[in-house]
């Protein structure tokens, strides 16, 4: 007896090994379109945050601190209507050493904490804190990606601290 054609059997193995190497392929591209989405949201945002970064520091380069305002946002416009952004600035906060001067073998004296609070003091007022936000609004929730830069005024002059019992 001679047979011509596929048993039913033959056929669902077939199929489930045809639809099995389907679904295979199809996750694989999938997680490839995700990842070259994720690559160009990524290159995107940091190339308008580099751009945002380098228009603020070109307004404000050579202005005094107090011209940085406080907060700051917009879009893109019509080219980028997906993403915005914001910009946050406050003063440098350095923080007190006082306690770790102390705290070392021997403690540290009146003159060097004077010195050190001076300082400390100075710098607060000589650097401003700039920190700029691209906002993507994507279908789920908003992604935000932020760089901070800072603002120093070399011009301003450092005190000179009043020590007790040191003639000025």
């Amino acid at each position: 007896m001679k047979k011509n054609g596929f048993t039913l059997i033959e056929t669902v193995i077939a199929m489930v090994i045809l639809s099995s190497g389907l679904l295979l392929l199809a996750n694989s591209w999938s997680g490839s379109f995700m990842r070259i989405r994720k690559t160009q949201l990524s290159t995107e945002v940091s190339a308008l945050l580099e751009r945002k970064m380098v228009e603020i520091e070109m307004e404000y380069a050579g202005k005094p601190l107090d011209s940085i305002p406080e907060e700051k946002e917009d879009d893109f416009g019509s080219e980028y209507p997906q993403y915005s952004w914001k910009m946050t600035s406050k003063e440098f906060e350095v923080p007190d050493f006082s306690a770790t001067l102390t705290a070392q073998a021997g403690g540290a004296d009146e003159l060097t904490l004077t010195i050190m609070k001076t300082l400390a003091e100075h710098m607060s007022k000589s650097i401003k804190e700039v920190k700029v936000t691209v906002v993507f609004k994507g279908p789920k929730k908003p992604l935000e990606f932020s760089a901070t830069q800072y603002f120093v005024d070399y011009d301003k002059q450092l005190p000179m601290p009043s020590i007790p019992g040191v003639g000025q």
